[in-house]
């Protein structure tokens, strides 16, 4: 049986294909849905079924999008109640595409509509499960979330759901099924997933810690909801995307990719109070930058963080980018719901530049300048951005930390009548704040070039911390 995985690096999601006799099936599709009509196209097949795992919250599916342009037929498992027309299967039920099946196996917990697909070849043999959130290579899906969009659902009460389906819906099947999840390492949707993207169910029995046999329901809770932290507030907006609908992508691409002028820009920033965006990266934005800009460079983790660092799905934006990365801009913050982009400057920050308007920078420190200072006695706050799991690794001895995710909440604990200076590991995540804090008003603070990973070679004393079970 042939599935093809088409995984996204930067939201470390996985979407699916299968195509059997002409027809073919998409499993958890991105917003941007002509990649899944393209490759339908490409083998000649018709694209029948638009299955999903369960109401996302990390991204918004394009489900919609694709039924619109396809014809193909929604697929929710059971309990979902959509805001727009899908096909609420039955637990049992079984589809077929082509010469394939695809059996709907009920499996709540992560959410009460997760859904797990049976995959089921030509020849009638059982192949594999699309896992969605339910079961990931090394971890299974948090049960936290749901409680956001719907309060009575505690945390506890998800996880004992999950822990039955796992016992009793997941775990009885064969080994030899090849499991496909939804995300892979980095994604904020479980605490410990695996770098690899599928396994056999087989070896996740024997190395998954949440599919231990003799594991008791109150151990699977407490060690499901041990280190949990808080998830993205773009979370529960997203959720209510998938289930309610939203705007084509199209209609948003159209609505973003409009070029401004620098004239046009600036009047739209006022009139519309517009977050500017600049997604170029650290060291080019340091250098000068449209006032009040926030930047956000493309060559990370673009998506998560805006939805880390924007409140609010539906604030308008205003883009600033290398020039020929603006629809690039536009479509990964329609991934995570961001749909109000309402242009970008036309020529990028030279042709902002080139008019005379008021530019700003941001200083930058070396790791040497650091050193020196510090040799005198003259060395400045040191605030840590990155997270608290990474800080109590390795850190500098007197740094502060405030992670980049909880900025906005710490403000107040950022110095304005003495000088500072950030890092983060390597100056993507320091330069974010850079650019919030001078947005709010600061001025004399510096960014460690290189971030940790220079400050790792220098003199400057280090503190590290040792779990207490790395000693037993």
């Amino acid at each position: 049986m042939k599935v093809e995985q088409i995984y996204t690096g930067c939201l470390a999601h996985a979407a699916y294909y299968i195509e059997s006799n002409g027809e073919a099936a998409v499993f958890d599709p991105l917003r941007e849905v002509q990649p899944y009509i393209d490759r339908a196209n490409k083998d000649g097949a018709q694209i029948k079924y638009v299955f999903e795992t369960h109401f996302h919250a990390d991204f918004v599916s394009g489900h919609l999008d694709l039924q619109k342009k396809t014809g193909a037929q929604i697929v929710f498992g059971p309990n979902a109640k959509p805001g727009y027309e899908a096909l609420i299967a039955g637990d049992g039920q079984v589809f077929e595409v082509g010469d394939y099946q695809v059996k709907v196996i009920h499996t709540p917990g992560h959410t009460m509509e997760s859904t797990t697909y049976l995959l089921i070849d030509e020849a009638g043999r059982q192949h594999g499960i699309i896992t969605g959130d339910t079961l990931f290579i090394g971890d299974v899906g948090r049960p936290d979330l749901a409680q956001h969009v719907v309060s009575e659902l505690t945390e506890e009460k998800l996880a004992s759901h999950l822990f039955d389906s796992l016992r009793n819906k997941i775990m009885p099947l064969p080994d030899h099924l090849i499991v496909y999840p939804n995300h892979g390492a980095g994604s904020a949707c479980g605490k410990k997933m695996s770098e690899e993207t599928t396994d056999t169910l087989g070896h996740q029995k024997e190395v998954n810690y949440a599919l231990r046999a003799d594991m008791t329901r109150e151990e699977f809770i407490g060690e499901l909801l041990t280190g949990l932290t808080a998830p993205p507030g773009y979370f529960p907006q997203n959720v209510l995307m998938n289930i309610k609908g939203y705007e084509s992508l199209d209609t948003v691409m159209k609505r973003g990719n409009q070029p401004l002028s620098p004239a046009a820009f600036e009047a739209a920033a006022n009139e519309t109070g517009a977050l500017v965006l600049d997604t170029r990266d650290a060291e080019t934005f340091a250098k000068g930058f449209v006032p009040n800009s926030v930047n956000i460079g493309l060559g990370g983790d673009f998506a998560p963080w805006v939805g880390e660092l924007i409140p609010d799905v539906q604030h308008p934006i205003l883009l600033v980018t290398e020039p020929g990365r603006e629809e690039e801009a536009v479509t990964r913050l329609s991934r995570v719901g961001y749909d109000q982009t309402l242009g970008y400057l036309e020529g990028g920050f030279d042709a902002w530049k080139q008019t005379g308007r008021e530019v700003e920078s941001t200083g930058r420190m070396t790791v040497a300048e650091l050193e020196a200072l510090a040799s005198k006695g003259e060395a400045p706050v040191i605030i840590d951005v990155r997270k608290r799991s990474e800080y109590d690794s390795e850190h500098l001895l007197d740094a502060i930390n405030i992670p980049l995710k909880e900025i906005n909440e710490h403000l107040a604990e950022f110095p304005k009548d003495k000088k500072f200076v950030l890092h983060c590991a390597g100056g993507y995540r320091s330069m974010i704040a850079s650019s919030i804090l001078k947005q709010r008003g600061w001025d004399d603070f510096a960014d460690i070039v290189g971030g940790f990973d220079a400050l790792k070679k220098s003199h400057l004393p280090k503190s590290e911390y040792i779990c207490p079970t790395t000693l037993l």
